[in-house]
């Protein structure tokens, strides 16, 4: 299994340079999990930068994949994880979900770099 972290969802619909090492997890749809708030991150980021349509196009995209919605379980377990790796909020909710599935984490986020079952690319500066 497969969760596909924010950043990584933005480099593939970007299409940038790390578009195509995302490009094999988002698109095996059976093997995708996708926690709900990567939803919530990918929206406000391409509603910010391009509009409300375009974000929905990219979340109707991303639903293809399983939703996992936060529930209390989840949510013990990202408090858990974020005290213990010292991650931000919605880091430790997906890193949460990724483990509760045995899934490994599609990333470029740093913040992941150094955890165990994490495919991290390095983020690549636009030009």
């Amino acid at each position: 299994m497969n969760v596909v972290d924010s950043s990584a969802w933005l480099s593939y619909f970007a299409g940038d340079k790390n578009a195509a090492a995302f490009s094999k997890p988002i698109e095996a749809i059976d093997e995708l999990l996708v926690p709900s708030i990567t939803l919530t991150e990918v929206f406000k980021c391409i509603m910010r930068q391009r509009d409300e349509d375009v974000a929905l196009e990219a979340i109707a995209h991303m639903e293809q994949g399983k939703v996992i919605f936060l529930d209390s379980t989840l949510a013990i377990d990202a408090a858990v994880y974020g005290l213990k790796h010292k991650l931000p909020l919605a880091d430790s909710i997906i890193y949460a979900t990724a483990k509760k599935f045995s899934a490994v984490i599609w990333t470029q986020d740093a913040d992941f770099k150094a955890l165990s079952d994490v495919k991290y690319f390095q983020k690549v500066k636009a030009t």
